[in-house]
């Protein structure tokens, strides 16, 4: 098994640094979250993606605070909700972030979606700058945002945002969005790593697999991490865990980078960051 070490770690665009490969608890339950955070910590992971949608950031801090584990050794992300969009909504909701992580600070904080149809995440942004100014965020960023999202971000607001969590996996490689985030020294994160399990039937993912003699979900993460994207794969299983996590022992050649790239059919398993408007 290898160790917190040898994870890579990436710098972001003001400095701060953040581990290659992290934990995801997108669906694990509340009651779930405290033991599968601290099962990922005592196998190795030192980085942690929740969410004030997910429900389970109070659980996510329990388990930090529970693994022995100095707070500075875990990078710990958070996402704003849809509901707080608004300037003065979205501060009083990273406070209650930060009251449920039981931390007087976050690692990165992102706006969740851009929700273009309600038309205010410049309005967020701003908020999100401010954030960054009181030093309780080492770093915001943005999920789901698309090009034009970015793009007008850039022309009415100041700070450039440290990530772009988005979702990619070999059927939706994201190839123009990931060259723009680069272009502009934004990191890009990959949610839905392995597409909710779809892509690992593929019948080139799994002669990628027998090839290098790992599992597909391995070659798939692999694929991730060669082309430098952030990834936080999910699950509740300890031997899923701990597989998930031997990334770092063997390599993908080119061609096999290809053939999985090839796989790309701009099919998506969640919204349309264009059309996606839910507010709860």
């Amino acid at each position: 098994m290898p160790s917190a070490s040898e994870i890579p770690n990436i710098t972001l665009n003001n400095g701060t640094s953040i581990p290659q490969l992290g934990f995801g608890t997108y669906q694990i339950e509340p009651k779930d979250t405290k033991a599968a955070v601290l099962a990922a910590l005592e196998t190795g992971y030192r980085h942690i993606d929740t969410a004030q949608m997910y429900g389970n950031e109070k659980e996510v801090g329990q388990a930090v605070a529970a693994s022995g584990l100095p707070r500075s050794e875990v990078f710990v992300t958070s996402k704003l909700n849809n509901d707080a969009h608004a300037y003065d909504a979205a501060l009083a909701a990273f406070d209650r972030t930060l009251e449920k992580l039981g931390s007087d600070y976050v690692d990165l904080f992102l706006v969740h979606w851009p929700l273009p149809g309600v038309g205010s995440y410049v309005e967020t942004w701003t908020a999100m700058e401010e954030i960054s100014r009181s030093g309780r965020a080492r770093a915001v960023g943005v999920s789901n945002f698309q090009i034009a999202h970015l793009d007008r971000l850039f022309q009415e607001t100041r700070v450039v945002p440290a990530v772009n969590q988005i979702e990619v996996h070999p059927y939706l490689a994201q190839d123009e969005l990931r060259a723009f985030d680069a272009d502009h020294g934004i990191a890009t994160e990959a949610w839905s790593p392995i597409a909710q399990g779809k892509v690992l039937g593929d019948p080139v993912v799994g002669a990628v697999a027998r090839r290098v003699e790992r599992t597909p979900a391995q070659v798939v993460l692999r694929w991730h991490i060669q082309r430098g994207d952030i990834v936080f794969p999910k699950s509740v299983t300890p031997a899923r865990v701990a597989e998930n996590f031997r990334l770092f022992d063997f390599e993908l050649s080119s061609q096999d980078m290809a053939e999985l790239t090839a796989l790309d059919r701009g099919e998506r398993t969640g919204p349309d960051p264009d059309t996606f408007n839910w507010v709860p």
